[in-house]
């Protein structure tokens, strides 16, 4: 014969369950709304202040070929790989290549500093917060440097290209 306070033990436990289903549920449908960009969807917008404070939108590229590049200026491995994008934007600038950098700085001064001295002439936007900011929790960037190839119809077709396998990717595209 079943007590009252096994009666209860038991309610207690059956209601435990369903909040812990209802809660798995609510967060599984939460992740699916913000999937990671997969290859062929189209980029998601990205305005955010220019180093002039103008709003620069990602989108407005279109019709280019576009390197989303996300970095920051207190990064090692993204200060070098500047200085090849340099290199790589020169020689593709006129052809319609386009980089569209996302800085993570939370300092704006260090930022522009880190444009002048690496010579940065394209595009570049800040968003600080770092990997707490939107964008960066929108597109997934949990290390720096990341960067993504859109081709000029917005759509993402390649991750983390660089060098030599960015250069191919350019010169197939336009």
């Amino acid at each position: 014969m079943q007590t009252y306070e096994s009666t209860l033990i038991v309610k207690i436990n059956l209601q435990l369950r369903i909040t812990y289903l209802l809660f798995f549920l609510f967060l599984f449908k939460g992740l699916q709304s913000t999937a990671q960009t997969k290859y062929g969807d189209q980029a998601p917008e990205i305005a955010l202040p220019s180093v002039n404070g103008d709003t620069l939108r990602l989108s407005e590229l279109k019709g280019k070929v576009v390197l989303l590049d996300f970095w920051a200026s207190w990064c090692g491995p993204c200060r070098v790989s500047n200085k090849e994008l340099v290199k790589i934007y020169n020689k593709y600038k006129d052809k319609g290549f386009e980089i569209f950098g996302v800085s993570l700085d939370d300092n704006k001064k260090d930022w522009l500093r880190a444009i002048k001295n690496d010579r940065i002439k394209w595009l570049q936007v800040m968003d600080n917060g770092g990997f707490a900011s939107t964008v960066a929790q929108r597109w997934f960037i949990y290390a720096i440097p990341t960067s993504f190839l859109i081709d000029k119809s917005g759509k993402l077709i390649a991750m983390d290209l660089s060098g030599k396998g960015l250069e191919k990717a350019l010169k197939e595209l336009l």
